[in-house]
């Protein structure tokens, strides 16, 4: 007997690697989109229309669903302005709001949830290591009060029947999206640099290793709260110097100072110049082996062209 797999969010870096992996593994996937797309009946990726923020969602996409993958949310790397910050929030939240609601207005027999969240929840600092048994979370930062109301959604009544993980994911480095492209540019340019201090630690993935864990989780029936970083975080100076070193491009700017990176940024410059150093050991005391553990191999893998 086939499973069927839900699927939000399926159209960003992580959904479309997810997909293809589900479908390797002999799933059905059920993919729910903000955009109308007609599907063939016969294939095993099947689309359905929903709309969270105006509580419509097409209730045939959980028919025969055994699992959620929820991915769904706008991007959190857009000027951080009062309207964004709202669409940040409600994507988010009102995603998994409609999802429960359904669920259990239909008592559809959903047996997991896994659903993002981000290491963002965690404190800026140089020195702490972050581990899922942490629970000072209240800093004072709109990233961390994103991913508290994010998280707090996929543990509402509706999913009270459900196997839930959530996973805290960091910097997920990918050929196809997300931060790898936009670090890799302006140093090709020339025009890399240092942020900050260069000190802040950076906690990231490679986005094989996110996909595999996904599907670990699922195998292994693993519940409650995984960090989903490599086990080896890097600081911002050292993220910089190994990916310049792998282009084979100097660092030739001096580095760039909070306060302008601030006058450019915004409140979003946080992202850029706060620390987060996360632990990776609980999801390897479980059993998983990471594929790229270290930096160099991750960035060698995603940077260098391979040649048949």
């Amino acid at each position: 007997m086939s499973k069927r797999v839900l699927i939000t969010g399926a159209s960003g870096m992580i959904g479309k690697s997810l997909k293809k992996a589900f479908l390797l593994k002999g799933y059905q996937v059920n993919v729910l989109s903000t955009k109308k797309i007609n599907s063939r009946p016969d294939t095993s990726v099947r689309n359905f229309y929903w709309d969270p923020e105006n509580n419509y969602i097409d209730i045939q996409s959980l028919e025969g669903v055994n699992y959620i993958i929820n991915l769904a949310g706008s991007p959190i790397t857009q000027r951080w302005t009062n309207w964004n910050k709202i669409k940040i929030i409600k994507s988010r939240v009102k995603s998994l709001e409609i999802l429960s609601h359904t669920i259990k207005t239909h008592n559809f027999q959903v047996k997991k949830l896994i659903s993002a969240s981000a290491i963002g929840i965690y404190p800026d600092s140089m020195s702490n290591i972050y581990s899922e048994e942490n629970t000072k979370f209240q800093d004072n930062s709109f990233l961390s009060s994103v991913v508290l109301k994010w998280e707090a959604a996929a543990r509402s009544s509706g999913f009270e029947n459900l196997e839930t993980t959530i996973m805290r994911i960091g910097v997920v480095l990918g050929k196809d999206g997300g931060a790898l492209p936009k670090i890799k540019k302006p140093i090709n340019l020339y025009l890399g640099a240092i942020f900050s201090s260069g000190k802040q630690w950076q906690s990231w993935i490679h986005i094989d290793d996110l996909i595999s864990m996904i599907l670990y989780v699922l195998k292994n029936d693993i519940k409650g709260t995984i960090n989903a970083v490599a086990p080896n975080p890097v600081t911002q100076h050292d993220f910089t110097m190994i990916m310049a070193k792998i282009l084979k491009k100097p660092i030739l700017l001096p580095k760039i100072p909070a306060l302008l990176l601030r006058l450019i940024f915004g409140e979003m410059v946080s992202i850029l110049i706060n620390s987060h150093r996360v632990s990776a050991n609980k999801i390897k005391n479980l059993g998983f082996k990471f594929k790229y553990p270290e930096l160099p191999m991750a960035l060698q893998d995603l940077l260098i062209e391979k040649t048949n």
